[in-house]
């Protein structure tokens, strides 16, 4: 699949906004569920947004994460996910990170970094919304992506491949919460190359991707921000944020 040069930025305001309004009412979206969630905590919450705000970065310097030498900007979003910080040198992110580090570059994981890209050069995608699924479900089925904070990093990185394919990031609202984690719960439940997965993926991914469409909101855009004609492959450009 082609990638849209894309000059989508986020309304990082509204997006606060939206996720407040969900935690304020988390505990009536919990009561929902399948499967109860833990509450949507302020440092929670911060460092979502904060996760964001490092998207929209990334969309203003034109910069693919999952492009070939990107892979330690992944790892700074989780720990950005984690511990509101993307040095993963600190103190708070070095209680976890060295097994992070250790299962992500680990070449026989088939939850690992390799695993990942491979998965994407395998799968292109009919659609930027199965694009979007599809790297979410590899990273929250079993052997998870990251040590730790593999749902909020996945919902990101679905972001991610959302905004460089020229749409709306999906945001978490009451009206789509259920939809979003009942599907979530039991995607943590695949194990990667088993014969469940191999049967129900493929269905969990039109459902999700189905979600990513029907959701679409252009008001977490910027206004004026508009995705550009559709443009050649990406050529890919690393830079530390």
């Amino acid at each position: 699949m082609e990638r849209i040069q894309s000059t989508l930025r986020l309304d990082l305001s509204a997006i606060e906004a939206a996720l407040r309004k969900v935690q304020r009412d988390f505990a009536h979206i919990n009561a929902d569920l399948t499967s109860r969630r833990d509450p949507l905590g302020e440092e929670v919450l911060n460092n979502l947004i904060a996760g964001y705000a490092f998207l929209d970065r990334l969309q203003e310097a034109d910069i693919d994460l999952f492009a070939i030498g990107n892979s330690a900007l992944l790892l700074q979003l989780n720990c950005l996910v984690l511990c509101g910080s993307t040095d993963t040198e600190s103190q708070s992110c070095k209680p976890h990170f060295s097994e992070t580090e250790r299962r992500f570059y680990d070449d026989s994981n088939p939850g690992g970094v390799r695993s990942l890209m491979n998965y994407l050069a395998d799968h292109p995608e009919p659609s930027i919304w199965r694009r979007a699924a599809g790297v979410y479900i590899q990273i929250l089925s079993e052997p998870q992506l990251f040590f730790e904070g593999n749902h909020r990093t996945g919902t990101l990185l679905m972001n991610h491949v959302l905004l460089r394919g020229g749409k709306p990031p999906f945001i978490l609202t009451e009206q789509n919460a259920k939809d979003y984690f009942d599907p979530s719960s039991l995607v943590k439940g695949f194990r990667k190359r088993s014969f469940r997965a191999f049967l129900d993926i493929p269905r969990m991914q039109t459902r999700l991707a189905n979600l990513l469409q029907n959701a679409e909101d252009p008001r977490y855009l910027l206004n004026g921000s508009q995705p550009d004609a559709a443009g050649g492959p990406n050529v890919a450009r690393c830079r530390n944020l």
